[in-house]
């Protein structure tokens, strides 16, 4: 990868920017737009591998299935899922940002996507997330799901790669890149 900018990809099509976080942990990014701000060039970026988040899933169902952010101590688990992925050629990935799947996914189709949003539209208690697998792990079941709505990733370039921009600088550059989106949006039409 050049470091003197975002480079194009093999298909020539869309530039690719390599995210770092404080722990130097890595992602690959699509560049979707760059939006200079304060100096700075901000990236808003989609990842190249598929975004996943861990869930436990909730053994009966009076309760609600958990989200598990912090990941610290989710080791063992995320072990059990590197085996399960890998059983369908898939590879689970602990990147910046987010777990990423990394893999040829099957690609779901466009029907069934629509009508599983119209259900879940109509269960306001659904997220929008698609199962990808789901395992057992220290006695409890877990899941790994894909976010069906756009995963985006906020970043300062500099020196060809993207800092991941996180606390308060996101909380102060985010509402201006918002804007500027819009704006650019409203360009267009």
């Amino acid at each position: 990868m050049s470091s003197d900018g975002p480079s194009v990809n093999g298909a020539g099509e869309v530039p690719t920017v390599l995210v770092r976080d404080v722990e130097g942990r890595q992602l690959l990014c699509f560049l979707e737009q760059l939006i200079p701000l304060d100096g700075n060039d901000y990236a808003l970026l989609t990842p190249v591998d598929t975004p996943v988040c861990l869930v436990k899933i909730a053994a009966d169902d009076d309760s609600d299935d958990e989200v598990i952010d912090e990941l610290d101590g989710a080791e063992p688990i995320l072990s059990v899922a590197e085996v399960v992925l890998q059983e369908h050629d898939l590879t689970l990935v602990r990147s910046a940002v987010t777990l990423t799947v990394s893999g040829e996914l099957e690609e779901p189709d466009p029907e069934e996507l629509e009508e599983e949003i119209a259900e879940e539209e109509e269960d306001d208690e659904s997220d929008l997330y698609e199962m990808l697998i789901q395992f057992r792990a220290e006695g409890q079941e877990y899941g790994l799901f894909i976010p069906l709505d756009p995963f985006f990733v906020v970043a300062r370039m500099q020196n060809g790669e993207g800092i991941l921009v996180e606390g308060e600088e996101f909380e102060r550059v985010q509402p201006r890149i918002e804007a500027e989106l819009d704006e650019r949006e409203l360009g267009e039409s």
